[in-house]
């Protein structure tokens, strides 16, 4: 479910601008270990919180330390991401669990090789102000949605798991201004990633009402993952193990000091302000793991869980986001992870 592009660029202009573009780590490698290969990193979205595993990585030297010059590039859409890594035109990149479902079925060579999230980040967002105790409550109101197919299926999943009738939601089609007509009171909810913005609602001093995905009705897949294709898998392994290494790294430390790995990724990120980001964080700590409030469950760092695979693949059918299931074979592996 991911709609948060607004202008997509010439994919060959991305690539060229990869040669160019990423952040270095503060780190070096060994004296005498050969020079770092250079290896690209697609986001999937513009820097920000879910990232700092990443950012304090490259500014701790990790990438360095396995023989990677990582470059990490802005993408301008899912698509290009998808399509870069599948030519074989970056090595890495990161997408939404359900994305790379699509690309698996569309007749692509990806293959995930961790989960950076363990849950969807999407679902409804409301104002407090609008007293939505169920998303059933949405019954003869409006609702946002960008336009992607997905964003639907959140919509009909959530509203008639919670008793409701889908068909009595007045859709209208917003594009990425979900917050903006939210706030104009033009929308009771929207279709939107509540760590980003939901947050951002908050912090802008509009309280709001956020019901997710997966604790509405849908599957409790990975909202971001990394991914790659079966033929670097296959050609080139210890490169892969290398990237999951240093990121696992990254990520376990963002765990136990979130406030320096929000230092290292504001550091390369200046742009980001630092109170709203810091906020997106504390979101995003517990979905590393997927562990609940009250600390339980939750798996270590990275793993893909089949289970979970599973549904996605089967709530994607059901809702016509993809024609036939995906096995979590296919979909991807833990076996570049230490534990794997």
């Amino acid at each position: 479910m991911n709609a948060r592009y607004r202008s997509p660029l010439a994919i060959l202009m991305v690539a060229v601008t990869a040669l160019a573009l990423g952040g270095c780590g503060a780190g070096s490698p060994a004296k005498g270990a050969p020079t770092p290969r250079k290896v690209t990193l697609i986001l999937d979205f513009v820097p920000n919180a879910v990232h700092a595993g990443i950012y304090r990585a490259l500014a701790a030297g990790y990438y360095k330390r396995e023989g990677i010059d990582l470059q990490v590039i802005q993408p301008t859409s899912t698509e290009e991401t998808l399509k870069l890594i599948d030519a074989g035109k970056a090595q890495f990149g990161l997408a939404d669990g359900s994305d790379v479902a699509g690309l698996i079925e569309s007749g692509g060579d990806a293959e995930a090789v961790m989960a950076l999230v363990q849950r969807p980040l999407g679902g409804l967002i409301g104002l407090a102000s609008e007293h939505l105790r169920s998303p059933a409550a949405l019954e003869g109101r409006t609702v946002g949605i960008t336009g992607v197919p997905s964003d639907t299926a959140v919509l009909d999943t959530e509203v008639r798991n919670a008793g409701g009738d889908p068909g009595k939601v007045r859709v209208v089609t917003i594009g990425f201004d979900g917050a903006q007509a939210l706030g104009a009171g033009k929308i009771s909810a929207f279709t939107g990633f509540i760590p980003d913005d939901g947050v951002q609602l908050r912090e802008s001093g509009r309280p709001i009402t956020a019901f997710g995905l997966a604790e509405n009705g849908g599957p409790a897949y990975p909202g971001l993952v990394a991914f790659t294709t079966r033929r670097l898998i296959a050609g080139d392994p210890a490169l892969v193990r290398s990237f999951v290494a240093a990121t696992v790294e990254g990520y376990e430390d963002t765990l136990r000091d979130p406030a320096r790995s929000l230092d290292d990724l504001l550091r390369s990120n200046p742009g980001l302000s630092r109170r709203s980001t810091a906020a997106s964080l504390a979101v995003y700590l517990p979905l590393f793991t997927g562990r609940s409030g009250d600390g339980a469950g939750g798996v270590a760092f990275g793993t893909l869980q089949s289970g979970n695979v599973a549904a996605m693949s089967t709530w994607m059918v059901e809702n016509h986001l993809i024609k036939s299931p995906i096995s979590p074979k296919r979909y991807g592996t833990n076996q570049f992870l230490s534990s794997g």
